[in-house]
């Protein structure tokens, strides 16, 4: 794979997914719910933390909301330019076209959610009870304390556990309850093919 296709692919990721967190930004209220099939649906949320809202400041009373977020921003800073040093240097060794679409995937994704997390607390202001501005006069944070955008919901299954099941019998359940966007798919994308064809990925790097 060439370094202009690499780069292709990244500009493709990242123009779809920051445009549908654009239009969602600027047309949803946080919250705010489309169905589009009872198995799709768009629904407008904002992580404030890590995967699956996870926070740092939820594993210990003495790290705050405020420095997590910072935290977790420039994590991501460093964790991208890392992925990004990998990506440069598959390419140098021209490795298998597997693992370089692998990479590139998770670059582009990461790359997007940092978009998100670094910039978006200054160009929109708050979602909560209205429909956000693009480029207000102040934003509903600082830099590196913004919230990464996602939307894309699918509960495709729900309904009850059988009561012959232990621990969890007669218990409601709903699958699949996570809320992502374009920026995940892509990340998800490339750890499974790196999984799946590990040794189709590596055999020349």
């Amino acid at each position: 794979m060439s370094k202009k296709q690499t780069i292709l692919l990244i500009a493709i990721i990242l123009f779809f997914d920051q445009a549908s967190k654009i239009y969602i930004k600027t047309h949803f209220e946080l919250g705010q719910e489309l169905k589009v099939f009872d198995w799709f649906r768009v629904f407008f949320i904002e992580n404030e933390g890590m995967a699956w809202g996870a926070k740092l400041s939820d594993i210990s009373s003495y790290i705050t909301d405020s420095t997590a977020k910072l935290f977790l921003s420039l994590f991501r800073v460093f964790a991208v330019c890392g992925i990004g040093y990998w990506l440069f240097q598959s390419l140098q060794k021209q490795a298998s076209t597997m693992l370089i679409v692998s990479v590139t995937l998770v670059f582009s994704g990461a790359l997007g959610n940092i978009i998100d997390s670094v910039f978006y607390g200054l160009l929109f202001d708050t979602s909560s009870g209205q429909i956000a501005s693009f480029l207000p006069e102040k934003g509903y944070s600082g830099l590196f304390y913004g919230n990464v955008v996602d939307m894309l919901y699918f509960p495709m299954f729900k309904g009850y556990f059988p009561d012959w099941i232990p621990f969890v019998g007669g218990q409601y359940f709903s699958f699949f309850d996570p809320v992502f966007n374009i920026a995940d798919m892509a990340i998800s994308t490339g750890v499974g093919l790196l999984l799946f064809f590990n040794k189709k990925a590596f055999s020349n790097a």
